[in-house]
C-alpha cells in the first residue's frame, strides 16, 4: 500500500467533476473538513447523497473514503460506541474486498473499529484491538499517514490496558520509523505521548512534548487550525493544573461553550476542572454537575459506555465535595448500571460501590415545612435544584408509599440537573403507582421523545391504548415528528382527530407535517379547520387561550395559501393579522422590505440570500445564483413565517434585515447563469455595462471585492484590479445572443473578460476565452 491518499483524493476530485459529478466530487473535498471540525449538521446533510452517488457510479474507493470520514465524526466527534459498531464492522469487512484492497483509505477501517470498541470499553476490548492494529501496522509503510493513525491508536490500546510506559516506549518506536522513513509525526502525536506521560505523573514532561511538537509542526510550515488550538489548549490546561500552576491553566482552559460544542475535549476538560475544582479555582455548584451529567447522558445514549462511566465517577466525586446527597447516588445508580455493559470491570467496580457508600453517608438534610407542604414550599422559596432534590429525596424516605407530586418534583429537579435517565426511570416506577396520573405520563412522554427512546415510546403507548388511544396516538405522532417521520404524523394524528375532533393542537402538528412534505393545500385545509373549531377568544375562560386562534396560526395559514395561490384566503388572513394590502384582489406582488432568506445548498450548509419581500410570505430572490443552489434570479419564493435571526436593540434598526426559511419556489423566473473573469477597467466602465445589462432584461451580481487582483500580463510581477460575476441570462434570450450582447458591451475595454462556458453554450470558439484565462491566471 504506497498510494498517497490526498494525492488520490486530488485526481479523484478533478476526474469527478470532469465528468460533471460536481457534488460528489465537492463531497469528496469538504467531508474529511467536515468531520474533523466537528460540522455535523452540514456533514449528515452531504453523506447519504454522495454516498448513494459512489455507489451508483461503483465508485468503492470513493465509497470507503466517505464512510471512513463519517465514522471519524461519529466516534471521535460524537463519541459513539455501540451506536456506530455496525457501520465499523461493516465498514470493515467491506474495506477488505478484493476491490478494496488497495484503497488507500481501507486500513482506515481498522482505526475506526478499535476506536469504535475503545468507546464502548477500552480496556475489556484490549486483546481485540491489539491484534487487529498489529496486522495493520505490518501493512502499513512508515512513511505513511496510516501509521502514524495506527501507531497512535496502539499506544491508547496500551494506556488501557494500564500499560502507560509500554504505550509510551511504543511512541518511541513508532516516531524513529517514522523519522527514519523521511517523515515527521503528526501533531496528535503529541496528544498520545502526552497522555502517557500524564498517566505516569510526568506533567512537566508533557508539556515539553506540546511545545517541541508545536513549534516542529510550524516550522514545517503548517498552521495549527481551530481543532488543533483547542486540543492544544484543553491538553496543556490539564497538565498545569496537574502541576497546581492553575492560574495558566485557567488561561488556556477552553471555555465551557467550547467544551459544549466540542465532544472530543471534554475528557480532557472536565479532567482540569475536577483539579482546579479541589484547589478551589473553579466553581463546583450544580451548574457543573448539571453540565457534567449531560454529557455523561450523551455519552450513555450513544452506547459509549466506558467514558460514560468515567465521567460518571468525575461527577460523582465532585457532587460528594459540594454535599449533593441525591445527585452523588443518582450517579452511582448510574455506574452501578453501566457496570453491566462492561466487559471488565477490574478497578473501576470498587470506585463505583466507593462512591454509593460514600454518597449514603452524607447526612439527608432535615425538612422545612412538614412533607405535605415541601411542594408548596419549594415553589416559593425556589432553592437551588440540587438542595430541591435532596429535600424532595428526604421527604419521600419519610414516606411508606410515594407521593406523585414529590416524584414530579424530584423528576423535575434531576432533570434539570442533567439527569435525563434517571428521571425516565423514576416516572416509571411511579407510573406503576400512580397509572391514571395525566401529569405523570406526559411527563414521561416529552422524556422518552426527548431522549430517543423508540422502545419506550412503543412500551408507553401501547399501555395507553385502551384507556386513552387518542393520547396514544398523539404519543406517536409527537415521536414520528421528532424522527422526521412526516407521513406518519400526519397519520398518527388523523387518528387523533377521529377521536378529539375539536383538538387544535393536533391539526397545528399534522399542518406542519404536511408543509414539510410539500402538501400546502392540506396544510392549509387544517389551518382553515382549526380556525372553524377554534373558541371565540370573547367566550374562552382564563384557562382556554390554547383553544383560540393564536397569530402563528394566521401566518402558517396565510403561508400555506400563498404556496396555493389562493389569493382571497391569504387577504382575508392577512386582513385579521391588519395587515394592509395595496389592491383588494389577485396576487399580492408588492415592494415590502430587504429581507434575508436561508436557503439550502447542495453541500447541505445554507446561506443567507439578499431578497426583496414582495408580500407578507413571498420575495424575490436578488442575487445570480451558481448551481449550489437551486434558486436564481429573479425566483419568486414562498418563505416560512418565524423570523430567523435575532431582532436589534431599539434605535439600532436601521441596517437590519430579517431572515426568513426558504419554504418553495412559487414563480421560476427563468434564468441562467453564466460566469465572467477578468480585469475590472473602471467603475465607470463597470456601471455602464450593469446597466446595460439590466435595462435588457438580464440580471448581474459582482462577487469580487476589492481585494481580487488577478495578474497583469503586459508588466511582470504586475496586478490588476479584478471582476468576478454572475450573470443572468434571461429567458428571452439565447446563448449566443448573450455573448454577442457581452462582446459588444465590453469591446472598447483596456483588458478583455473571459466567459468560456457561455462561449461554449453559444457555440462559439472558447478558446479565446480560455487564453484569457491562461494570460491573466484567472
Amino acid at each position: 500500500m504506497t498510494t498517497d491518499i490526498w494525492s488520490w483524493v486530488h485526481d479523484t476530485h478533478r476526474q469527478l467533476a470532469e465528468s460533471g459529478q460536481h457534488r460528489l466530487a465537492d463531497a469528496l473535498a469538504e467531508i474529511a473538513g467536515h468531520a474533523v471540525e466537528g460540522r455535523n449538521e452540514q456533514l449528515d446533510a452531504m453523506f447519504p447523497e454522495a454516498l448513494a452517488s459512489a455507489r451508483a457510479l461503483n465508485l468503492p474507493w470513493v465509497e470507503v473514503f466517505l464512510r471512513h470520514w463519517r465514522l471519524q465524526n461519529l466516534l471521535n466527534k460524537r463519541h459513539q460506541g455501540e451506536a456506530a459498531m455496525s457501520e465499523a464492522v461493516s465498514l470493515l469487512e467491506f474495506a477488505h474486498r478484493e476491490e478494496t484492497a488497495s484503497c488507500p483509505q481501507s486500513v482506515c477501517a481498522v482505526q475506526d473499529f478499535t476506536i469504535c470498541h475503545a468507546n464502548i470499553d477500552g480496556p475489556g476490548y484490549v486483546p481485540e484491538r491489539l491484534a487487529v492494529l498489529e496486522e495493520a501496522l505490518q501493512r502499513v509503510e512508515p512513511a505513511r499517514a496510516c501509521f502514524d493513525c495506527l501507531s497512535r491508536e496502539y499506544a491508547d490500546t496500551l494506556e488501557d490496558d494500564d500499560r502507560p510506559a509500554d504505550a509510551l516506549a511504543h511512541l518511541d518506536r513508532a516516531q524513529t520509523r517514522i523519522q527514519a522513513a523521511g517523515e515527521q509525526v503528526s501533531l496528535s502525536f503529541a496528544h498520545s505521548r502526552a497522555s502517557a506521560l500524564h498517566r505516569l505523573g510526568r506533567h512537566q514532561d508533557a508539556l515539553d512534548v506540546y511545545d517541541t511538537a508545536e513549534r516542529a509542526y510550524v516550522a514545517a510550515g503548517h498552521r495549527p487550525d481551530d481543532d488543533d488550538r483547542r486540543k492544544l489548549a484543553v491538553g496543556r490546561a490539564l497538565q498545569l493544573a496537574a502541576l497546581g500552576r492553575t492560574g495558566p491553566a485557567l488561561e488556556l482552559l477552553p471555555d465551557v461553550q467550547e467544551a459544549d460544542r466540542y465532544p472530543d475535549i471534554r475528557h480532557r476538560w472536565s479532567a482540569a476542572v475536577e483539579l482546579l475544582a479541589e484547589a478551589g479555582e473553579f466553581a463546583n455548584d450544580a451548574a457543573l454537575g448539571a453540565r457534567l451529567a449531560s454529557w455523561a447522558g450523551e455519552l450513555d445514549a450513544a452506547g459509549s459506555h466506558r467514558p460514560c462511566l468515567d465521567l460518571v465517577l468525575r461527577a460523582g466525586r465532585l457532587a460528594l465535595a459540594r454535599g449533593g446527597r441525591e445527585v452523588a447516588l443518582t450517579l452511582a445508580r448510574t455506574g452501578e448500571r453501566k457496570l453491566g455493559q462492561l466487559r471488565r470491570t477490574d478497578g473501576v467496580a470498587d470506585r463505583v460501590a466507593a462512591l454509593k457508600t460514600a454518597a449514603e453517608a452524607l447526612p439527608r438534610p432535615e425538612l422545612p415545612v412538614p412533607v405535605e407542604e415541601l411542594a408548596k414550599w419549594l415553589a416559593e422559596h425556589r432553592p437551588d435544584p440540587e438542595t430541591g432534590a435532596d429535600l424532595l429525596a428526604a421527604a419521600l424516605a419519610a414516606g411508606e408509599q410515594p407521593d406523585t407530586v414529590l416524584v414530579v418534583n424530584l423528576a423535575g429537579a434531576l432533570g434539570a440537573l442533567g439527569h435525563t435517565r434517571a428521571v425516565t426511570e423514576l416516572a416509571w416506577a411511579q407510573l406503576e403507582v400512580d397509572p391514571g396520573h395525566d401529569y405523570l405520563t406526559g411527563m414521561l412522554g416529552e422524556l422518552l421523545i426527548d431522549a430517543g427512546d423508540s422502545e419506550g415510546v412503543d412500551r408507553l403507548a401501547a399501555r395507553l391504548a385502551d384507556t386513552d388511544p387518542a393520547d396514544a396516538h398523539w404519543l406517536r405522532a409527537r415521536w414520528a415528528a421528532a424522527q422526521g417521520r412526516w407521513a406518519e404524523v400526519g397519520e398518527q394524528c388523523a387518528a387523533v382527530l377521529a377521536h378529539e375532533p375539536d383538538a387544535l393542537n393536533t391539526r397545528r402538528l399534522a399542518a406542519n407535517a404536511a408543509t414539510r412534505q410539500g402538501d400546502h393545500a392540506e396544510a392549509q385545509r387544517l389551518y382553515q379547520e382549526l380556525l372553524e373549531h377554534a373558541l371565540d377568544p370573547a367566550e374562552a375562560g382564563e384557562d382556554q387561550d390554547h383553544r383560540t386562534v393564536q397569530e402563528p396560526d394566521l401566518w402558517h395559514l396565510l403561508t400555506a395559501a400563498t404556496a396555493n395561490r389562493d389569493w382571497a384566503a391569504v387577504r382575508a388572513a392577512g386582513t385579521r393579522l391588519g395587515i394592509e394590502f395595496d389592491t383588494d384582489s389577485g396576487p399580492v406582488d408588492e415592494e415590502w422590505q430587504l429581507i434575508g432568506l436561508r436557503a439550502p445548498r447542495a453541500n447541505g450548509t445554507t446561506t443567507d440570500l439578499p431578497a426583496l419581500r414582495t408580500g407578507p410570505a413571498t420575495a424575490r430572490v436578488l442575487p445570480v445564483l451558481g448551481e449550489d443552489i437551486d434558486l436564481n434570479h429573479g425566483d419568486v419564493v414562498v418563505f416560512a413565517p418565524a423570523v430567523l435571526n435575532d431582532r436589534p436593540e431599539p434605535g439600532q434598526e436601521e441596517d437590519w434585515r430579517p431572515v426568513f426559511e426558504f419554504l418553495t419556489l412559487l414563480d421560476p423566473a427563468g434564468f441562467t447563469t453564466y460566469w465572467i473573469d477578468g480585469a475590472l477597467p473602471g467603475d465607470e466602465e463597470w456601471y455602464t455595462l450593469r446597466n446595460a445589462l439590466q435595462a435588457a432584461g438580464y440580471g448581474v451580481w459582482a462577487y469580487s471585492g476589492d481585494q481580487y487582483r488577478i495578474t497583469d500580463p503586459t508588466r511582470e510581477n504586475e496586478t490588476l484590479p479584478g471582476i468576478y460575476a454572475a450573470v443572468a441570462v434571461p429567458p428571452t434570450a439565447s446563448a449566443k445572443e448573450a455573448d454577442a450582447f457581452l462582446a459588444d458591451l465590453t469591446a472598447g475595454w483596456p483588458h478583455p473578460l473571459a466567459w468560456p462556458a457561455l462561449a461554449e453554450a453559444a457555440g462559439a470558439d472558447p478558446a479565446r476565452h480560455q487564453q484569457i484565462v491562461d494570460d491573466y491566471d484567472l
